[in-house]
């Protein structure tokens, strides 16, 4: 199916936001998540009215061109390109007991961390609800899975979530839903270079995700270095979010430092 800016971003709703009636709702999210239709024309139990009315007003893809880059490790990264142009990336990782996707939410990013390929590429857009959602059911498509098989999500590639938080709850949401991709909360990761007001949110809406801090330094004057988004934050406002993070979920928390040599 050809994706076209005309039509509306179908992945962008809840199961109980679908179009169609009862139960027609439910057979939609069935072949969008759990058999990953890439056509509406595949959901042959749907009146061929509803597969033709769908097929005028909404769209399934938000990529006009995806490219694969296989690794000898069994890891595949992907290149999708978007429908206005812009370029955002994902990988997909098999392991022995389940299969890992770590996802993008931005095109670029704006924190610009020293050490980060991304950084240095500068901040394009946040990503839709529907962007980071189809970077998942794409990769299993052309892994020849279905897209619940795909059990572990980690939103550690391109940008910063806790700066697109608003798209980035959509898509976790629906990730989380039972009549979507079904995903354990457990099983889902979020990691962020540490932006407190983010935390504090991402806390009250307690999704039950797993939050991973990219802390790379223990001081100010070092993180401030490698981390310019430090010099607005500070170490010990970020721990104080942290800490409250956990209070209120309970849910520990990852700490992810990169060893440089001669700096950290």
């Amino acid at each position: 199916m050809a994706a076209s800016h005309a039509l509306k971003p179908i992945l962008e709703l809840l199961p109980e936001e679908l179009p169609g009636e009862g139960y027609r709702r439910a057979q939609i999210a069935h072949w969008l998540y759990a058999k990953g239709a890439r056509d509406f024309s595949e959901m042959t139990d749907l009146p061929k009215a509803l597969r033709e009315a769908l097929a005028r007003e909404w769209r399934l893809s938000e990529f006009s061109l995806v490219q694969a880059f296989p690794s000898q490790d069994g890891s595949v990264k992907y290149l999708f390109t978007l429908l206005d142009g812009k370029k955002t990336e994902a990988v997909y990782m098999p392991y022995e007991n389940r299969k890992t996707v770590c996802l993008s939410t931005m095109v670029g990013c704006p924190a610009g961390c020293t050490f980060c390929a991304t950084g240095a590429l500068g901040f394009g857009r946040n990503l839709t609800a529907a962007e980071i959602l189809d970077q998942l059911l794409t990769i299993a498509y052309h892994q020849g899975l279905s897209p619940r098989e795909i059990r572990n999500v980690v939103l550690m590639g391109m940008g910063e979530p806790l700066l697109n938080l608003r798209n980035v709850l959509k898509a976790v949401r629906i990730m989380l839903h039972k009549k979507a991709l079904a995903l354990s909360p457990r099983r889902v990761t979020l990691s962020t270079v540490g932006i407190p007001k983010g935390i504090y949110r991402l806390a009250e809406e307690d999704l039950g995700v797993r939050l991973a801090l990219s802390l790379h330094a223990p001081d100010d004057e070092t993180r401030s270095r490698i981390m310019p988004v430090n010099r607005s934050v500070g170490v010990e406002k970020l721990f104080a979010a942290c800490r409250r993070y956990f209070e209120v979920t309970g849910r520990r928390i990852s700490y992810e430092y990169a060893m440089i040599d001669g700096v950290n």
